[in-house]
């Protein structure tokens, strides 16, 4: 059985994924308390910022390993991973 990169780290970004979706359960708490907007968004931007770096982590390992792999593999697959790499990126970018 093949593993993806991130296996190693596996621990890790559940523990971060869970850090965030306790984030995301105090964001609906702090709606429905009303507080502050400004509060509020400061918690969505940091919710995001944790987001952004799993998404990286992620990435890299994706690059350090499936691609990796793939490009001294040769052939279509190579082609396929760089290319799914690329989308990834350009994902990331624009959001």
């Amino acid at each position: 059985m093949q593993h993806h990169g991130y296996i190693e780290d596996k621990d890790a970004y559940l523990r971060r994924l869970r850090r965030i979706e306790g984030q995301a359960r105090g964001l609906q708490r702090m709606v429905d308390d009303e507080e502050y907007c400004i509060d509020i968004l400061t918690q969505i931007s940091a919710m995001t910022k944790a987001l952004e770096s799993v998404a990286l982590g992620l990435l890299d390992d994706h690059l350090s390993h499936c691609v990796v792999d793939a490009a001294a593999a040769g052939g279509p697959e190579a082609d396929r991973k760089i290319k799914e790499a690329s989308a990834a990126i350009a994902r990331l970018v624009r959001s």
